[in-house]
């Protein structure tokens, strides 16, 4: 089971993740996701993007596109393993909420994203 240190550090990387989308900062973004494990990014809309090249790239094309989103997680969720973590929240994008799933793992002793899944919410 995982202490509160070490759930500290992967909301740290988490608000790291959301402060790089929301400024639009690709360098930053990347120094964030994981250069050791798979990576992929489900944007809304958007069919899963799967490995690092195209997941770069795809937030590329919504920073230029679109600008950086302004996007809030709100209500974070961690479950963890000794080298896995996995953070559920709602993202607040202008009036739109999302629910996301972010993958976590650790290497050399920091986390880096390696999932990131995002979709609109439905009524009940």
């Amino acid at each position: 089971m995982a202490d509160a240190k070490e759930r500290s550090l992967v909301l740290r990387a988490h608000d790291a993740f959301y402060d790089a989308v929301r400024a639009g900062d690709i360098v930053r973004l990347d120094a964030l996701i994981s250069n050791h494990r798979p990576v992929l990014v489900g944007h809304p809309g958007w069919p899963v993007q799967h490995g690092r090249a195209d997941v770069m790239a795809s937030w590329a094309e919504i920073f230029v596109s679109g600008g950086p989103p302004d996007i809030w997680p709100l209500d974070e969720h961690v479950m963890m393993t000794d080298h896995t973590a996995l953070v559920v929240c709602t993202e607040i994008v202008g009036s739109t909420q999302l629910t996301a799933t972010n993958v976590f793992v650790r290497e050399a002793g920091d986390w880096y994203l390696t999932q990131h899944m995002a979709a609109r919410l439905f009524p009940h």
